[in-house]
């Protein structure tokens, strides 16, 4: 998956390091991140114990992340999510993660922690630490309720030029199998993966824009120049929050889908790797599953700490349960993902 965020005030100094912007402040602890968790609001009990954040090195997509660390840049964490972490298991660039260090280990949500390619032959390779859904989001005065109740609708000709997809080879693959009535890429055949690229070609004839930073698919709808958007909770739920008339629909006909990242063990790390577990604890506390949610409108996997959240603020924010076919974005095979990336690159062109 993914992202960017709302903007988050910092008053550290950035600096300009490879293909990346850092974040410069303890050495000892380099995190290869999405922008946006450097929020020290996200982890109060690492810096109670060590006084200052880790230094992040920020990414815009896992692929750039991967290439960047293939290249010789050395973290001692990355926060890839689900889809890419087999892709970088085989490439050698992970180590496995001593579950036995994590105060919260047993709150993390089994279905997530044990996701195939999460867990492989015993061996814990990726701590879930933050989650999320992938929905039609829509402009009640633009769109129907019939018309809102269906992924039918990105490809009706009324919404040309009016539909906005995420420039997310995961998330655009999880709407055209969804679409077809496949909620599991790696259970497709090759006549399922012919018919979920032909939905997509489809889609694309109304695209307007393939969105990279949520900022702009919001500035869109918050204009009403995009009706229609395949886009991450965290869109509708800004939006919501500014007055605008954005909706997520998570419940079409056809489902929707979601996705879960977490933080790896990179190999051969520079930094100091208690600290490294003493971040991932902190990130896991309960005490971190409010800031993230209001600032970001992401889930943490801490079952147990989401369980105090109201649930009007997890509906608020679409972390709610659902009650259609769900769509996990689950690692799928390097070949499968590496076909994905080729075809959707082809229906952009």
């Amino acid at each position: 998956m993914k992202r960017f965020f709302k903007p988050f005030a910092t008053a550290t100094i950035c600096l300009m390091f490879g293909t990346g912007a850092v974040n410069a402040a303890d050495a000892d602890l380099v995190i290869l991140d999405w922008a946006g968790y450097e929020d020290e609001n996200f982890f109060k009990a690492y810096l109670d114990k060590h006084g200052q954040s880790p230094t992040y090195s920020f990414f815009a997509d896992e692929e750039e992340a991967f290439q960047k660390i293939r290249a010789g840049f050395r973290a001692d964490m990355g926060h890839p999510c689900s889809q890419s972490v087999v892709k970088w298991r085989e490439a050698g660039i992970i180590e496995p993660i001593d579950t036995s260090r994590l105060k919260n280990w047993s709150k993390v949500m089994t279905n997530f922690a044990e996701m195939e390619g999460f867990k492989v032959d015993g061996q814990q390779w990726v701590v879930p630490v933050d989650w999320g859904a992938t929905a039609l989001t829509y402009r009640k005065d633009l769109v129907s309720e019939a018309e809102a109740s269906t992924l039918q609708s990105f490809a009706d000709p009324k919404f040309a030029g009016k539909v906005s997809i995420v420039d997310n080879v995961d998330d655009a693959y999880a709407l055209g199998f969804l679409a077809i009535g496949i909620t599991d890429w790696n259970k497709a055949t090759e006549e399922d993966m012919k018919k979920a690229s032909a939905f997509l070609r489809k889609v694309h004839k109304n695209v307007r824009t393939y969105w990279q930073d949520p900022a702009e698919v919001r500035t869109l709808m918050a204009s009403g120049e995009i009706a229609l958007s395949w886009s991450w909770n965290e869109v509708a739920t800004v939006l919501q929050s500014e007055d605008h008339p954005v909706f997520m629909n998570e419940n079409t006909r056809e489902g929707s889908s979601t996705w879960v990242c977490g933080y790896v063990n990179m190999k051969d790390g520079p930094g100091v790797e208690d600290k490294a577990y003493d971040l991932i604890n902190s990130l896991l506390a309960p005490s971190s599953a409010q800031p993230l949610l209001d600032a970001i409108g992401y889930a943490l996997s801490n079952d147990a700490a989401m369980a105090k959240i109201s649930p009007d603020a997890l509906k608020a924010a679409y972390v709610d349960p659902v009650t259609t076919p769900l769509f996990v974005q689950s690692p799928p095979t390097t070949e499968l993902r590496d076909r994905m990336i080729k075809e959707f690159e082809l229906i952009k062109s």
